[in-house]
């Protein structure tokens, strides 16, 4: 009998494999256009370049992907929800909401505000690292290494996603929201890149740059000092992490001190100034807030004097401040907890499906 050949020996491998794999469906056969593996078809562009190993895959409209940049030390991660119907449609494109987390978090908090995966959009969720603030960082030489976030993400996460998949790659169908440390940096991107974005949200956001005690929350994540906000910015089922090694005060924005204009790069940072909230004129701008506990108590200020300075420049906005939570849902109890972000995202979701819904027909 003559020895198999070594076609019938791969023939033979590849049956015993899918033997011991489970079945799965086949899905759509628009699936068939589609890689097997999500994201595992992406193009290296922008700056980005994806780590082979890195992809983490959920379910065909739920995954991760790795990549690595000069910009940012380090792997980072980027978690993408697509719409039920993304395979089945090749010639759709879809709108797309850049969600930032909080201090303290990762981009798995997303799945702790279910309305987030959205059939009408595609979602993305870059890393926003442990205390980036989502700023290029005043400092490059500390125990962080590079932290440009902001080049990271908007010259460089945002043209990868336009290029590598089927997105509305305009600002009337891009929207950043984000809550707590990603509720400044949603609102910040939103006025430094006006050209990108037509919608932001900010969900108990550190919006006020003047406040004491948003600077004195910068300094704590900086020096590593984990306290309130941290426990209270990441869902419960994953603790408190740290914010990572202490760096210097000065790290992110230099000096916090108004002496001599010394603190002029918070300032020119600070989503509240109204010289940044002028650059909003065109941009649906939505607020929510609690207003119970340390935290809460704090991010209401801020958020109404966004929303007065807005009104002041004539610039249409939303404030939801929903108190003690009564007026969102029984289960939000007006504090800085999903337990109030995920019912704020239910409300706040739709509503952005409706305005990506009316540009398309414009």
């Amino acid at each position: 009998m003559r020895p198999p050949s070594a076609r019938h020996r791969r023939l033979a491998v590849a049956l015993f494999a899918a033997a011991l794999l489970p079945a799965v469906s086949p899905g759509p056969a628009a699936w068939a256009d589609s890689p097997a593996v999500p994201g595992a078809d992406f193009t290296d562009g922008f700056g980005l370049s994806q780590v082979a190993d890195g992809t983490e895959v959920r379910s065909g409209t739920d995954f991760t992907i790795t990549v690595t940049t000069p910009e940012v030390a380090g792997p980072h991660r980027i978690r993408i929800f697509l719409p039920s119907g993304y395979a089945d449609d090749p010639d759709r494109r879809w709108p797309v909401t850049y969600f930032l987390h909080g201090g303290g978090g990762n981009v798995d908090d997303a799945a702790a505000a279910p309305a987030l995966h959205s059939d009408a959009m595609i979602t993305v969720v870059p890393d926003g690292g442990l205390k980036s603030w989502y700023a290029d960082w005043y400092m490059q030489n500390t125990a962080e290494g590079a932290a440009d976030w902001e080049t990271f993400h908007l010259e460089q996460v945002v043209p990868y996603i336009d290029a590598n998949l089927r997105t509305l790659p305009d600002r009337e169908h891009r929207a950043v929201t984000g809550l707590s440390m990603g509720g400044s940096g949603a609102l910040h991107y939103a006025q430094a890149r006006p050209d990108l974005f037509g919608h932001a949200s900010s969900l108990s956001g550190g919006i006020d740059f003047s406040m004491a005690t948003v600077r004195a929350t910068v300094l704590a994540t900086e020096l590593d000092l984990p306290g309130a906000w941290c426990a209270l910015s990441t869902p419960s089922s994953q603790g408190c992490p740290t914010y990572g090694p202490s760096v210097d005060s000065d790290a992110i924005f230099g000096s916090p001190y108004p002496v001599l204009g010394a603190d002029h790069r918070w300032n020119a940072y600070d989503p509240a100034a109204p010289a940044n909230l002028s650059k909003l004129k065109n941009t649906q701008v939505t607020l929510y807030t609690g207003n119970q506990g340390l935290i809460d108590g704090q991010t209401a200020m801020a958020a109404h004097t966004v929303k007065n300075r807005l009104d002041q420049l004539g610039i249409p906005s939303r404030l939801v401040d929903y108190g003690n939570g009564a007026s969102l849902s029984p289960q939000c109890d007006g504090s800085h907890t999903y337990k109030c972000w995920g019912p704020a995202y239910a409300d706040y979701v739709p509503r952005l499906e409706a305005a990506f819904e009316a540009a398309a027909k414009n």
